[in-house]
């Protein structure tokens, strides 16, 4: 029986994963912070933004958090930067702008 994402930890030994270590299942994004690998990074103008949530769904890695029925700002350690919220987005409240380096 192959485990779950969520179920593979550093105690999984060998004979309990996939061959080549390949996680078969989706929804691990959650599981994993990859907002490092980003070049580009997502601006929310809130000025801007009508609450229509359409970016919510168009986004990969399920960045925009909703709470109470509005998004809020985005979840950076999950964003990879693919500016698809920014394309879906009908008034122009999402900007994409080059990653700061610390």
């Amino acid at each position: 029986m192959i485990p779950k994402a969520s179920e593979i930890n550093e105690r999984s030994s060998w004979k309990e994963m996939t061959q080549g270590g390949e996680i078969a299942g989706g929804g691990t994004a959650r599981l994993v912070e990859t907002g490092q690998w980003r070049s580009r990074r997502p601006v929310h103008l809130t000025d801007k933004c009508r609450q229509c949530l359409l970016c919510v769904p168009c986004c990969p890695d399920s960045s925009i958090p909703v709470q109470n029925g509005r998004r809020s700002d985005f979840d950076l350690m999950h964003c990879k930067g693919c500016g698809i919220c920014a394309k879906v987005c009908p008034f122009g409240a999402i900007q994409m702008c080059g990653e700061v380096e610390e």
